[in-house]
């Protein structure tokens, strides 16, 4: 037991160090109003021209086939009542095979 007695207290780490926590940088709001009107007036004109990629004919399908899917899925989705869809879930539950009940085996 006396090997545990001495024992208490928090854990201490590998080199010694503490918790050190980063200090804040404190900055004057004038120097920063300062220094974005100063970016504002100089901005250099772009070294690159800004090139626009355009979509191929087979891109530009698609997404126009894509849109008009979601489109019909909204307004599908949208024009069925509660009291529809809880009716639909219900019909679609009493389908399914009860695989999760326990089988009936042997008399009685």
């Amino acid at each position: 037991m006396a090997d545990y007695e001495s024992a208490g207290g928090s854990l201490k780490f590998k080199g010694g160090g503490g918790v050190t926590k980063k200090k804040k940088k404190k900055s004057d709001s004038s120097k920063v109003k300062a220094a974005l009107e100063q970016a504002k007036e100089s901005t250099p004109p772009p070294s690159k021209p800004i090139r626009v990629v355009e979509k191929t004919a087979a891109e530009l399908k698609f997404e126009e086939v894509q849109r008009k899917r979601q489109e019909e899925k909204v307004l599908k989705a949208a024009t069925k009542s509660h009291k529809e869809r809880v009716a639909e879930l219900n019909k679609k539950l009493e389908e399914l095979t009860e695989h999760y009940d326990i089988p009936k085996v042997g008399p009685g």
